[in-house]
């Protein structure tokens, strides 16, 4: 038998193969620059090969980076290595959370928190709205594709329009379900003053009359109105 299969990491220590790797791994982080195969092997303890197996195997699942020394003599370079910097993934980012606690303080600290967010919403339906140009006459039809175009971005999912002279709007996805099952009049707030935003922003001959919050499980119902403003080129 010889030394490397004494020494191999599939053999009979195994079952330490996964602290050596963590014990690998800390070395490399800790390092100010790259290391060889040669300093881990020292500093573990661990046969050289073994050493080469985790590093390869770190390499594999993005923990750590190979490049090759620049030696500036004649012969091959040697193999180094460092940790990859570290990043938190983003299923771990409690944007959810910053979601319900800045709401819960919306609600616990605006004298009008529901009046505060369709102000809010409105705002924010101009900006993710397509300005038309001064001189182009915007449709009702129009006017619904492009509220439509909104909503989709923001993850309303909206259906087919129900049109006529007082269109519908289904919306078939609440992008921020969790927060409107706590605090239905602020969020569904937001979402009517974003819809009457984008309306004003494209100069629509029609605006957002009222929200139907869950209709049915996952459906809320959007109505427009015709404004006071001249009648458009559809009728």
């Amino acid at each position: 038998m010889t030394e490397s299969t004494l020494h191999d990491p599939a053999g009979p220590d195994a079952g330490a193969t996964g602290e050596s790797r963590g014990h690998v791994l800390d070395i490399l982080r800790s390092a100010s620059g790259t290391v060889g195969v040669r300093e881990i092997a020292e500093q573990t303890g661990l046969h050289a090969n073994t050493v080469r197996f985790h590093l390869d195997t770190l390499v594999g699942e993005g923990l750590a980076e190979r490049s090759n020394e620049a030696l500036g003599r004649p012969g091959r370079p040697r193999a180094v290595y460092c940790a990859t910097a570290t990043r938190t993934p983003a299923d771990r980012r409690s944007y959810q959370l910053l979601a319900h606690m800045l709401t819960g303080l919306a609600a616990e600290s605006l004298e009008h928190p529901a009046q505060a967010a369709a102000t809010t919403g409105e705002a924010w339906g101009r900006y993710l709205a397509d300005t038309p140009s001064p001189a182009q006459h915007v449709t009702a039809e129009e006017s619904v594709i492009r509220l439509s175009r909104v909503l989709e971005d923001a993850g309303f999912a909206p259906g087919p329009v129900d049109g006529g002279t007082a269109p519908v709007i289904p919306l078939r996805h609440c992008p921020f379900l969790e927060l409107a099952e706590g605090h239905r009049d602020i969020v569904c707030s937001l979402h009517l003053g974003i819809m009457r935003g984008a309306l004003k922003e494209v100069r629509a001959p029609l605006r957002v009359d009222r929200l139907e919050p869950f209709v049915a499980p996952s459906l809320c119902v959007a109505h427009l109105a015709r404004t006071d403003g001249p009648e458009d080129d559809a009728d």
